[in-house]
């Protein structure tokens, strides 16, 4: 594994499972259990990934490595449910909520994937996780190609012969490879940066992570709502709100800024109703966001990695315009792009893959779930879909719902994919400290609704960033 990946695996225990998923619901009518595990089955040589493990080095002496899992046994993996009729969205919502909540089955190949079946108008759902050490939102998207067909004509692919797994190493094997991985291939990595164009560049980066630093530095002295933050438990509430994308893109047009610009003052306006709520709003308050940043080149789609960094933005929430919401998002978001803060936070990244040793990274990891930390209350994280219909078994995919996991004291958090005109936010909250989760999501909605209007008696914007 990469540090990174090691990091997510790392990271996770018994209240914070650290996988990525999504609910994907189809026009009918459901296909058999049967014929769906027989798909997936043909797919699997295509993902070798998904017939490994995780296994550890002995006292942390290596980062975890991926093995071929001897017993594996598709019919763990891929499961079936049915929603009690009429299965409606609340009932689906619910139910994943309680399969989104469970942990992996950490001695297993990472994933499953759930047939749902009993939606109303003869729909039926997948419920697909995979853990984030795996896959990125990025890769995650690729990853899922291998399921997803263009055209609805589908022929039941033939299964391969037999799998056989490559022998497990033993504990004096893994050794003998950390040793060489710890010592050997850092420095020749170092070395050879060192030598090439590759370290002006790095260097560049990192100046100019720098020189934003201290920008940066002022928006994290911004008082935040820390009453977000706080413990968490084992158990998620999870609910979604869809959004046409069309809309986004006019209020782009019109108030300037990018999709993205519209889509974090829109999820401001959420937080700001959440607050208001529960009393807690001040006119100086923001709500200050991690927002993941991939940085996967079209030579590394659909490799089982993690290729992100994370800037912070400061949702102004105590401001009651959303006009000046909207500017206040756009000067952090322009800020963040002329510091070029995530690629800096990339090169960081790196220099800390090639230079933690796998014991420190160990210990590292698990010590920000265990603390409190008021620093950051939120992840949001927008993912590009395919603007163009997808189908499974021959059935069209009909909504894409993300779901992003919890840690670090972080209590909710927002995916949004984009899928065939519309935008898919999911959000996780803890069960316990988050009994309001649907005021947040209406307040999403109803944010949007504000910039529309706002973009219906606006004249055109200057050039928009993208």
């Amino acid at each position: 594994m990469s540090g990174l990946d090691a990091s997510f695996y790392l990271l996770e225990d018994e209240n914070t499972p650290l996988h990525v998923a999504s609910v994907v619901v189809f026009e009918g009518p459901a296909p058999s259990y049967g014929d769906v595990v027989r798909t997936i089955a043909a797919k699997l040589p295509l993902v070798p990934r998904y017939r490994q493990r995780v296994r550890g080095v002995p006292l942390h002496l290596g980062r975890p490595v991926w093995v071929d899992d001897p017993h594996f046994n598709i019919l763990y993996h891929v499961r079936h449910t049915a929603l009690p009729a009429p299965g409606n969205d609340e009932q689906l919502r619910n139910l994943s909520g309680r399969v989104l909540a469970q942990r992996l089955d950490p001695a297993k190949p990472l994933w499953e994937i759930w047939l749902v079946e009993g939606l109303t108008g003869g729909r039926w759902a997948m419920i697909a996780k995979v853990h984030h050490c795996m896959v990125d939102g990025i890769a995650g998207m690729d990853l899922a190609t291998v399921l997803f067909d263009l055209s609805p004509e589908f022929e039941q692919p033939r299964e391969g012969g037999p799998w056989e797994p490559d022998a497990e190493p033993s504990d004096l094997a893994l050794l003998a490879d950390a040793a060489r991985r710890t010592v050997t291939r850092p420095l020749r990595q170092l070395t050879d940066v060192a030598r090439s164009a590759g370290a002006v560049r790095e260097a560049h980066r990192l100046r100019e992570f720098a020189s934003g630093l201290s920008r940066a530095t002022a928006r994290f002295a911004s008082p935040s709502a820390g009453c977000l933050n706080g413990p968490i438990g084992p158990h998620r509430r999870w609910c979604w709100q869809r959004v046409p994308l069309d809309e986004v893109k006019a209020a782009r047009k019109a108030l300037g800024g990018t999709v993205n610009d519209i889509v974090l003052t829109a999820v401001s306006a959420g937080y700001r109703d959440l607050l208001n709520a529960r009393g807690r709003l001040e006119d100086d308050t923001v709500v200050r966001t991690a927002v993941p940043v991939s940085h996967r080149g079209a030579d590394e789609r659909g490799e089982l990695n993690n290729r992100v960094a994370a800037v912070f933005v400061n949702l102004p929430v105590g401001v009651e315009d959303p006009l000046e919401r909207l500017r206040r998002v756009r000067e952090q978001t322009d800020d963040v792009k002329r510091s070029n803060q995530a690629a800096g936070t990339q090169a960081i990244t790196r220099l800390t893959d090639t230079a933690v040793a796998p014991a420190l990274l160990s210990l590292a990891a698990r010590i920000p779930v265990r603390l409190r930390q008021d620093i950051v209350q939120t992840v949001t994280t927008n993912v590009p879909g395919p603007d163009f219909p997808l189908y499974v078994m021959g059935r069209r995919v009909l909504e894409m719902h993300p779901y992003v996991p919890l840690t670090g004291g972080i209590r909710v958090a927002t995916a949004i994919v984009s899928y065939c005109g519309t935008l898919h936010f999911g959000i996780t909250g803890d069960f316990d400290a988050m009994p309001d989760l649907d005021v947040l999501a209406k307040g999403v909605q109803a944010g949007l609704d504000e910039l529309v209007r706002a973009a219906d008696g606006a004249g055109p914007a200057a050039p928009p960033n993208r």
